[in-house]
């Protein structure tokens, strides 16, 4: 199969990549948008598409559809390159059929790089409107003005982030129980920092495996490793001039760690298979739920590190000592949802308050945002009230409650069953009837809960 010369000016005019593939999978042919789009550094032909595309490694059973006609095409969206000037493209690929034995497949490459910034530039402008409209962020509010509550617990960490948002290079410590919003904060501290249009980079040490975290960190260079094709910028450089938050940095491997020691400590770094030394100004903000004290003893977490990074600490208060503060949260996410859901939710009744107030929020903010948003989905009226608030583990003990109080058993025992068809009753009349509400307020599928009621020829 040859393309025919207007074609294959055509397609190298509008930028299109475009190759053969024969029988046996390699690449027959080509044109030099395929070449420089893919950034190869070689002539691929007579190369195996999983060599010049390892992006296609596993799509052994497509290609074989694609080979025998029994597919028209197949698209890898989004493939990702870097360029010889360290720009990345965005490229879609497209695999189509020819019905040619010795052809089988012919293969376009369309560059929606612009596309993909178009889009990410949409949802950013969408963001922050919202952002502006619900927390009124804007250039004369005041860091404080921000920072919900009014608690002595809230008014210290208003107190230590107004003084220090405007600080450059600090290095700073969160420390908080999951859910208190310590991500909120290093947000908050960037954008009234003195450099809020600057990058604010954000990591989380825990979500990303221990043998990526360190190239993904640093960066690396073109065959630094298995499959590392190209050159990659690590977050410290996509960071530079601006914020880099280290979530969950308690789960930092040692090696990592000394790594990032290092650089605290001369503010350079080299990428992965480099021995060319990069600098960067940053302010490095990370945060932890654990106790890094006592990681430090048992041998967890450097000692230094930890000195390193605790130059400025705020510990952020679990939301069950907030007291009051708890409604003023309550209350701003309803404004949030009324935005989002396009409701007029005006109020929260005083049983709903006394409810909000007397659980203990083991979840801490974001425990309370989905409380408020699930009674927000359901409502059809101006106000929340306490049947509105579903607080999910029965069995969490708040702060008036003794363990022995929520559970009697009595010395002569008790069948389970019945305590378990009593638990689908009461979901169903708080559900008013709802089977898909019931189930979520035990946290269980609508199928699990269909079962467990007509086990207990409850429908």
């Amino acid at each position: 199969m040859l393309i025919p010369n207007f074609l294959n000016k055509a397609l190298n005019e509008i930028s299109i990549g475009y190759a053969l593939v024969d029988s046996e999978l390699k690449i027959s042919m080509h044109n030099p948008n395929f070449i420089k789009m893919l950034n190869i550094p070689q002539k691929p032909v007579n190369q195996y598409i999983y060599d010049v595309l390892p992006e296609s490694i596993g799509l052994d059973s497509i290609f074989n559809e694609l080979r025998n006609n029994e597919r028209k095409e197949f698209i890898l969206e989004k493939v990702n390159r870097t360029t010889g000037e360290d720009k990345c493209s965005y490229l879609d690929i497209i695999f189509y059929s020819t019905g040619c034995p010795e052809n089988s497949i012919f293969l376009l490459i369309n560059d929606i790089s612009k596309e993909i910034c178009l889009k990410k530039q949409v949802i950013q402008q969408n963001y922050n409107i919202l952002l502006l409209e619900s927390q009124n962020f804007s250039k004369g509010n005041t860091c404080c003005s921000n920072l919900l509550g009014n608690s002595d617990a809230i008014k210290r960490v208003r107190n230590i982030v107004s003084s220090i948002a405007t600080i450059p290079k600090a290095t700073i410590h969160l420390k908080g129980e999951s859910g208190t919003g310590k991500s909120m904060i290093a947000r908050l501290i960037h954008a009234h920092s003195n450099m809020p249009d600057k990058p604010f980079i954000e990591i989380n040490c825990a979500a990303i495996p221990e043998t990526l975290l360190e190239a993904e960190l640093f960066g690396y260079e073109r065959g630094a490793f298995t499959n590392a094709f190209s050159a990659k910028p690590g977050l410290l450089e996509e960071a530079n001039n601006g914020t880099l938050f280290l979530d969950e940095i308690g789960d930092m491997p040692l090696k990592v760690q000394a790594k990032l020691l290092s650089f605290l400590e001369t503010r350079k770094f080299r990428r992965l298979g480099s021995t060319r030394e990069l600098q960067v100004e940053i302010k490095l903000i990370s945060a932890s739920n654990q106790d890094l004290i006592n990681m430090i003893k048992k041998g967890e977490f450097r000692e230094d590190l930890f000195y390193r990074l605790n130059v400025v600490n705020i510990e952020i208060p679990p939301l069950r000592e907030m007291g009051q503060d708890i409604i003023v949260i309550a209350e701003h996410f309803i404004k949030i949802f009324n935005i989002e859901f396009k409701k007029n939710v005006t109020k929260i009744t005083d049983d709903a308050k006394e409810k909000l107030m007397a659980y203990h929020w083991s979840g801490n903010v974001r425990e309370l945002r989905n409380v408020i948003e699930r009674a927000m989905i359901f409502t059809n009226t101006t106000e929340i009230d306490a049947s509105d608030i579903n607080l999910f583990n029965i069995f969490d003990m708040d702060s008036k409650t003794h363990s022995n109080e929520l559970v009697h058993i009595p010395s002569e025992g008790i069948a389970f069953q019945k305590i378990e068809k009593n638990l689908l009753n009461s979901a169903l009349k708080t559900a008013k009837g709802n089977q898909s509400k019931a189930a979520k307020l035990l946290n269980m599928s609508r199928d699990t809960f269909r079962y467990r009621l007509e086990k207990y020829h409850l429908i």
